[in-house]
């Protein structure tokens, strides 16, 4: 591999060591190396989970003329006598068009890289609960604003004394996570209308009576795991509507948490829930040309990527398994409603990590 470990959940599972900057790994004989720049191979070597940290220069020659990735990785296969290597799929292109012209044997892998990365170990699932935490502060520091806030007489919120926005909210979620040691991106607090779009990270105005998304994910910043955490609260009171919405999508997760253990067909759970949605009154559709109901998996894998493998309608789950548990509903007019928790998935059924309230009035 040839990456940035920052950027590259591979790299960052191989090593343990984070940088930002590309670096090489390559296993050979049961052994595995990183080489490194000067810039980084002393802070390296304390904590690379690796058998051998190199520096670049061991593989050029004394005085090189070209001391490219590519010379490298061919000081490399020269020195432990290396025929052909076995790229990941994420493999530069270009990268690998270079080595392939100096008559290197590239095969690029049609399967992932580090497939136990999918199970989970001890120390995972406590840096997960770790970040996880951290998600939680985020949002229980949005939760705080919006109980602090009042609406005006146009219904618009507002906390000490100026306009309570998405952005000014997500702001003091966002440095609640870099207090507790968290690196947020993306944080949605999305309102009214804007929550019918479950991507939208919201913008403008918030208002009282109508309901608000707040999905917070952030990354540890030490042990680089993702925390993920979604509710969707009302700072007031909820319409009749919405409140159905909200105990449809509550009731909805806690029957597929009670359903999911090792072996579960989760493609099965994940079409059975949507046609639950839909008896109670909620189906999933588009109408006028825009999608509602819940046209979006129940789930995603969660680790050192924040959309790891599998997604939860991708066949059987097993026992290691860290995966969301997000159900929601979409409705312009009523609003959107998700609520998101954390497990892991064991032979009777499943541990969840998140341990914040769901509410969805906030007085």
């Amino acid at each position: 591999m040839v990456s940035a470990s920052g950027h590259d959940a591979d790299m960052l599972y191989a090593t343990r060591f984070y940088a930002d900057d590309p670096f090489i790994w390559w296993e050979v004989r049961n052994e595995t190396h990183v080489a490194l720049s000067p810039l980084e191979i002393d802070r390296a070597r304390p904590v690379a989970r690796v058998t051998q940290v190199h520096g670049l220069a061991e593989f050029l020659p004394p005085q090189p003329k070209d001391s490219s990735a590519v010379a490298v990785i061919q000081g490399i296969a020269k020195k432990y006598r290396i025929k052909s290597f076995l790229v990941p799929e994420q493999f530069s292109a270009g990268l690998l068009e270079k080595l392939r012209a100096r008559e290197l044997k590239i095969t690029v892998s049609d399967q992932p890289f580090f497939p136990q990365r999918v199970c989970k170990t001890k120390e995972e699932v406590s840096a997960l609960t770790t970040a996880l935490r951290v998600a939680e502060t985020g949002l229980r520091r949005g939760i705080d604003v919006l109980k602090a806030s009042k609406a005006d007489k146009r219904g618009f919120l507002q906390w000490s004394k100026t306009p309570l926005t998405s952005e000014r909210l997500r702001a003091e979620m966002d440095s609640a996570v870099l207090h507790a040691g968290g690196s947020p991106a993306n944080t949605i607090v999305a309102g009214g209308e804007q929550g019918c779009d479950p991507h939208e990270r919201g913008h403008g105005p918030l208002r009282a009576n109508e309901a608000i998304v707040l999905d917070i994910f952030p990354r540890h910043a030490r042990n680089h795991y993702y925390g993920d955490l979604t509710r969707t609260v009302v700072r007031g009171r909820a319409s009749e509507a919405l409140r159905k919405q909200y105990v449809t999508v509550q009731e909805g997760k806690r029957w597929v948490m009670k359903q999911m253990r090792a072996g579960a067909d989760g493609t099965a759970l994940q079409k059975e829930l949507i046609e639950r949605f839909k008896i109670a009154g909620y189906p999933t559709e588009q109408r006028k040309g825009r999608w509602v109901g819940m046209f979006h998996g129940v789930g995603h894998g969660l680790g050192l990527d924040l959309h790891e493998s599998p997604r939860f309608a991708s066949g059987k789950l097993f026992t290691g398994l860290s995966i969301t548990v997000e159900p929601g509903l979409y409705y312009p007019g009523v609003g959107g409603v998700r609520i998101e928790d954390v497990v892991i998935v064991g032979k009777t059924g499943v541990r969840n990590l998140t341990k914040f309230e769901e509410e969805l009035e906030l007085r």
